[in-house]
């Protein structure tokens, strides 16, 4: 059996679900294929405020602002004695509705917006495992999938979207992962319930808790329903490998101690989740598109949680691969050279927050920073928010340069796959 489409989107996550809706809503035929039935777990809870126009151009931002998520208007670091910063309000820098933001319970926000997408005419099957992508010669015609209640079939489509996570369906056939040999991260992570919160304009801030020696950090995000997410993330090899007991609990408790910014948090706390793991998980495809197919999302590459990045770069990714897709079917020109379009910008934006993420494992003050540059302190808060799709931020790289070279932190090593 063979149907057809315009597009067929693998995986109805974030990245998925906003390419799906923004096709749909320039007239476009979209199906969505989930292998898991909403709502399902998710990590990576915590929203940063240029996420928000994303969310405004889905029309998802109404949902968000009647919904029962935390409100974020902050973030606040602690350093490894648990001393905390002044909170850092991000409406202070920029004073826009776009500078409050959320901490979203995934399988609730998840399921948000696959149903938005559903609401503006996409047709949506979960319980559907995409089996392979169709390719006639280098060309991506479709996708075989194999529906929970019947047989596989055939659904034909000029373009095929990836949007299936770190189990993508086409980096794999093509080896096109790469590993971030800077960024061999892990993380150990659970959930605490009557966990210490904040109160006021406080009560949502992500918390960024460094352990001692500042092997790791702890992420602290206050979600409703008085549930708090809690996690480390330090080197693969020191979390993970080098300890006598492996156990994922007596792994973060070892963490736990050695964080005296975490300890008085959740003292009182209930643990109401299991643990969980997530090893070496920072890596990004060698390219974000083909003739007939593109990668969006975590099928395209993930970035370190530091800076709370994820859901940003999800649906930003959706929303300019979502424009190349318009174009494709206004020239009828479906090839590589016209997918990846949206590559080159997205991944400057990608790579100007990685190398924030690089600094703050590197030791880099920005403290110093800042004190010696006051009039950047404004664009070093434009990529904390996310708002890095422009090139006016690229003047803080040769100045950190500098201020590594006097303080003896080695060159910073930037990333060379996925250039267009």
């Amino acid at each position: 059996m063979s149907t057809g489409t315009d597009v067929v989107v693998v995986g109805g996550g974030p990245s998925g679900s906003t390419i799906a809706t923004i096709l749909a809503q320039k007239g476009l035929s979209v199906e969505i294929f989930e292998r898991d039935h909403f709502p399902r777990f998710h990590i990576g809870e915590s929203m940063i405020p240029n996420t928000y126009f994303a969310l405004e151009r889905t029309g998802l931002l109404n949902k968000m602002k009647g919904s029962c998520f935390v409100k974020k208007h902050s973030v606040q670091f602690v350093n490894q004695k648990g001393r905390l910063s002044e909170p850092f309000y991000f409406h202070d820098n920029k004073p826009h509705e776009s500078s409050q933001t959320w901490q979203v319970r995934r399988s609730e926000f998840d399921k948000l917006a696959l149903d938005h997408a559903r609401e503006n005419g996409v047709k949506v099957s979960e319980g559907a495992r995409v089996n392979e992508v169709i390719f006639e010669g280098k060309q991506a015609v479709g996708v075989r999938v194999k529906p929970e209640d019947g047989p596989e079939r055939e659904v034909r489509s000029k373009v095929v979207i990836d949007a299936s996570g770190q189990s993508t369906l086409i980096i794999d056939r093509f080896g096109l992962r790469e590993w971030d040999p800077q960024l061999k991260k892990a993380a150990v992570w659970t959930y605490w319930k009557g966990a210490y919160r904040d109160t006021g304009r406080d009560e949502g801030a992500t918390i960024v808790i460094q352990t001692e020696g500042k092997k790791g950090w702890f992420w602290y995000i206050p979600l409703h329903d008085d549930i708090v997410s809690v996690g480390v993330v330090a080197d693969h090899e020191y979390l993970l490998k080098n300890r006598d007991n492996k156990d994922p609990e007596a792994i973060y408790f070892e963490e736990v101690a050695k964080a005296p910014g975490v300890q008085p948090r959740i003292k009182d706390a209930t643990r109401c989740d299991i643990f969980r793991i997530q090893k070496e998980y920072t890596y990004r495809a060698k390219q974000a598109a083909g003739n007939g197919w593109c990668l969006v999302g975590d099928a395209f590459g993930f970035l370190d949680p530091l800076y709370s990045s994820g859901l940003l770069l999800a649906m930003t990714s959706g929303s300019m691969a979502a424009d190349t897709v318009i174009e494709a079917f206004a020239k009828n020109d479906f090839s590589e050279s016209q997918l990846r379009k949206w590559e080159k910008p997205y991944l400057q934006g990608m790579d100007r927050i990685r190398r924030l993420v690089c600094e703050f494992y590197d030791g880099l003050s920005f403290g110093r920073f800042v004190k010696k540059h006051p009039h950047l302190k404004g664009l070093v808060t434009d990529v904390l928010i996310g708002d890095v799709f422009k090139d006016e931020v690229d003047v803080l790289w040769p100045l950190m340069d500098d201020l590594r070279q006097e303080q003896g932190i080695p060159a910073y090593q930037p990333v060379t796959a996925g250039a267009a």
